[in-house]
């Protein structure tokens, strides 16, 4: 199932690191605020969010979206053809890369400052409906059924949800442009006019809804239909972007397309889920899960001010594995402690509920990891004020090269978490000034435009120095190709 490896007298020219990096990390935080603090169809928001169309008001309700997309922009009648892709011929690569080629040079020439005064461009594919909107149909046909879980007990249908970063970018990219919400980032319809590729494929919707091999060879069949895409040839990928947001997902076929750009729920530096050499800071995305609770605004923060009395609040499974163990040793520590509540999860809207008022009555909020370092509760916990205490060694955070969570995050060795009294005597040293400060940074990076001018600068040297460099080689040779990036 690997892609055809193409011919030394066709390698192609292939876009910097750099300005692929770049055009990532704008895609990826316009994203990370529109689904992480966009205020729910019941509140109102605390703050303007940038990029948004003023006249549309966004529904952060997973299965309240998915019912609208599907009654109002899902095809009526499927497509008759099961494949889009024809026979591909080296011609259509070698094509392809003149007309990119071509395309980047203009934009080079016209304008000093590409590619930071331009927008992201995606191009998006327009995969059978096998891979999209079947899949989003059996979930929206299916998630009523409670008693659907994993082997260790984990609502299944939960976990798409927190899982559901590829149907949020995808259904903002196919909208109409007048309805979009991402305004920095354009869809464009010539792939020669593309920075990124957008594969939308619900890898995780498949992985937990239907049977192993049926997922299997959906994921072969899926694999397949990409690598076979002349843009796919080009770049071997490297321009591609692939949601594999659920560890568990994609996993039978990740190491044909190690080369994409992979958003990510963590890095995993333990090696249980992502085998060595797949996943890398250098080319993927970490994004936040989405929050299983709703918002807490401006009218909540001040409602709930005086109501806070717990010190430390935990709501979920105690018993966890690989670095969520920890979470079992914690929980037999402070389970009785004054002003603390530990509670084992439920699912269902009790549960959520139950945690949602257990979040917005409290100071802090445990966030030890789960069975990878990450865990949804961090998400939960900030955007329902409640000041994250986090405590997972090997945790990587969205974008954290440019947030600062230590602003508004406590973080907490596993070796310091495990002595008696450790954490409690911890967090009754941290001041009502601290504390304050702390929860209005919460507060404030709701729909808070991240400055991200520094990082810009940073890169900017770097990425004039590419487009030098690429200059004089295009000078030297118009014919012969340069060597793909390693």
């Amino acid at each position: 199932m690997r892609a055809k490896q193409m011919p030394s007298s066709i390698l192609t020219r292939s876009k910097s690191p750099v300005i692929l990096l770049f055009a990532v990390i704008i895609l990826a935080l316009s994203f990370f605020f529109f689904f992480l603090f966009s205020p729910s169809s019941t509140t109102t928001a605390a703050v303007t969010v940038p990029y948004r169309h003023p006249s549309v008001r966004p529904e952060t309700s997973f299965v309240a979206s998915l019912e609208h997309f599907l009654a109002h922009k899902a095809p009526k009648i499927p497509a008759s053809s099961d494949d889009t892709v024809g026979p591909m011929i080296d011609h259509d690569v070698r094509r392809l890369d003149e007309r990119k080629f071509v395309k980047e040079m203009e934009w080079l020439r016209g304008d000093p400052y590409y590619p930071m005064s331009m927008p992201v461009r995606v191009y998006v594919y327009e995969m059978p409906s096998k891979f999209t909107y079947d899949l989003l149909w059996l979930f929206r046909n299916t998630y009523r059924e409670t008693s659907n879980i994993t082997s260790n007990g984990s609502p299944v249908h939960r976990l798409i949800e927190q899982h559901s970063i590829d149907y949020w970018l995808w259904a903002d990219l196919i909208a109409p442009e007048s309805e979009r919400l991402l305004k920095n980032v354009v869809r464009v319809v010539k792939q020669e006019e593309a920075d990124l590729f957008y594969v939308p494929f619900f890898t995780t919707i498949s992985f937990f809804l239907l049977e192993k091999q049926q997922c299997k060879a959906l994921y072969r069949e899926a694999l397949k239909w990409v690598t076979d895409q002349p843009a796919w040839k080009r770049s071997e990928g490297r321009d591609h972007i692939f949601p594999i947001h659920h560890p568990w997902s994609f996993k039978s076929v990740r190491r044909y397309v190690k080369n994409a750009i992979w958003l990510l729920p963590d890095m995993d530096s333990t090696g249980n889920w992502y085998k060595p050499g797949q996943v890398s800071l250098e080319k993927d995305l970490i994004l936040p899960y989405v929050p299983n609770v709703d918002l807490c605004d401006a009218k909540c923060l001040l409602e709930s001010e005086s109501k806070r009395t717990t010190l430390l609040f935990f709501r979920g499974r105690l018993k966890r594995n690989a670095g969520g163990k920890i979470r079992a040793k914690i929980g037999a520590e402070l389970t009785g402690a004054k002003d603390v509540v530990i509670e084992e999860g439920t699912a269902g809207e009790g549960g959520k509920a139950a945690a949602q008022k257990g979040m917005r009555r409290s100071i802090f909020c445990l966030s030890p990891a789960g069975d990878t370092p990450s865990s949804a509760r961090l998400f939960d916990a900030i955007v329902s004020g409640c000041i994250p205490v986090i405590i997972s060694d090997e945790l990587e955070l969205p974008f954290e090269g440019i947030l600062d969570y230590r602003k508004m995050a406590v973080f907490i060795s596993s070796t310091d978490a495990v002595q008696p009294g450790w954490i409690l005597r911890y967090l009754k040293s941290i001041s009502s000034t601290q504390i304050r400060e702390m929860r209005r940074n919460l507060a404030e990076m709701a729909g808070k435009l991240v400055n991200i001018k520094l990082h810009t600068r940073r890169s900017q040297r770097v990425v004039k120095e590419s487009r030098s460099v690429c200059t004089c080689d295009c000078r030297r040779s118009n014919s012969t190709h340069s060597n793909p990036i390693n």
